[in-house]
């Protein structure tokens, strides 16, 4: 039985650029946050960005300052922004024009009287101009971090940190960060990085919180169950193994490529299937045509409805990260709980701290990215006794309960209740 909580009811604010609708293609956290915490009663609200991250749709209408639209069941409120397009100077536009239209929203909706403004990066700007709102109307404020920002785009764009934009974005990171009321991380070990970067005397420990990205069980199986694809690909007596992702640099499909490669020689009876896209994709086709490399099959795209038929098919369902530093801080990639959920062991190709597939003894993490040691880690499943195997699909099954969206609202309860205490104090 749930515990009744003091603070069911409270008007709850989420500020996030990107809180894609599922439908959409997604960043599904809030869209859950908001739909587990409806359920007990409490009023939540999305202001979101009204141009979709990666494509042309814009969900404004008539130039309006913003426009409230039910979407895959429950409701956003768009804000108008400009279009964009890659990661140059019309994305860094399009982010100001956001942080200034968020400041605009609170004549039109002060009559809610918000209780905790949560707002969501990597977009510092607009954690910032959400954090600034909330400190203006003494509400409390959360600031969630899914993504280092600007330690990724360092690590994984090669930039100095003597570069005087990523000196900015590193004291904008600190302010956010000691006059939040509370902060919440997607990655566990993100306490040792405030360590690590000596800001933990003018930022509190006791105030940061980890909760993990995660997955719908319920609406995992009902996908399962309603929506397949690839059947006959699927059907084949030949060892699957599944990246489903982007296919981009930061991804390092590369590697999976070359493991692809040599078990040609080793084992004829292994086929990779590549879903998902990237400015990376056509020159890995080509690689493979070029070298004949034939076990290797690129899907392209694939709605995140299939998903959940996608991996529970595969034999082996692989994670393949470029390795950085950050990574020492723990990840929280929406795949990883994907792949738990389809109950199918899971290789990643990226040493992380605090390592949920260890941890949930359901795959393993590659010493290397070696395309021979990927390739060898492969076989190893491949021939792996039917008894061990099981038991690391039964781990990937069990360690998904843990990362539900439902008990991942318990632990965003938690957060709701601490800063409101806090503010009774």
């Amino acid at each position: 039985l749930r515990i009744e909580r003091e603070n069911m009811g409270k008007t709850i604010w989420i500020i996030n650029h990107y809180a894609i609708p599922p439908s959409m293609g997604g960043l599904n956290r809030h869209y859950y946050f908001k739909k587990y915490l409806e359920q007990r009663g409490y009023k939540v609200r999305i202001f979101t960005s009204a141009r979709i991250h990666n494509s042309n749709i814009n969900m404004t209408e008539n130039g309006r300052l913003f426009t409230e639209k039910l979407v895959d069941g429950i409701e956003y409120t768009f804000i108008k922004s400009p279009a964009y397009s890659g990661n140059g100077l019309s994305r860094i536009r399009n982010m100001l024009s956001f942080c200034s239209s968020v400041k605009k929203i609170w004549k039109h909706y002060k009559h809610e009287n918000p209780d905790v403004i949560y707002t969501s990066s990597p977009d510092l700007f607009t954690a910032r101009a959400a954090q600034k709102l909330a400190r203006k109307h003494k509400i409390p404020n959360v600031v969630e971090i899914r993504d280092l920002w600007p330690l990724s785009i360092v690590e994984y764009k090669n930039i100095s940190e003597r570069n005087p934009i990523i000196k900015y974005l590193y004291r904008l990171e600190k302010k956010l960060y000691k006059r939040a009321d509370a902060i919440v991380f997607t990655m566990p070990n993100a306490t040792n990085y405030i360590v690590d970067k000596h800001w933990d005397k003018a930022v509190k420990l006791d105030k940061i919180f980890n909760i993990n990205n995660g997955v719908d069980l319920s609406l995992n199986q009902r996908q399962l169950n309603d929506f397949s694809i690839d059947e006959d690909l699927f059907a084949s007596n030949k060892f699957k193994v599944v990246y489903c992702g982007s296919v981009r640099e930061a991804n390092k499909v590369g590697v999976l490529i070359g493991a692809a490669e040599s078990l040609q020689s080793k084992d004829t009876d292994v086929q990779f299937i590549i879903y998902g896209d990237g400015n990376e994709k056509p020159a890995l086709e080509n690689i493979c045509l070029e070298r004949n490399i034939d076990n290797v099959v690129f899907k392209g795209h694939v709605d995140k409805k299939y998903i959940p038929y996608i991996c529970a098919n595969a034999d082996l369902n692989v994670i393949s990260v470029k390795q950085t530093d950050a990574g020492k801080y723990g990840v929280s990639w929406n795949k990883l709980f994907d792949y738990m959920a389809a109950g199918k062991p899971i290789l990643s190709t990226v040493k992380v701290g605090k390592d949920l597939i260890c941890e949930y003894n359901c795959g393993k993490t590659c010493e290397n990215q070696d395309p021979e040691t990927i390739a060898n880690d492969v076989l190893y499943y491949k021939n792996l006794d039917k008894d061990k195997y099981e038991e690391l699909c039964k781990n990937a099954e069990l360690a998904a309960n843990d990362f539900d969206y439902s008990a991942l609202t318990d632990k965003f309860e938690n957060v709701i209740e601490y800063v409101l205490s806090k503010e009774k104090q």
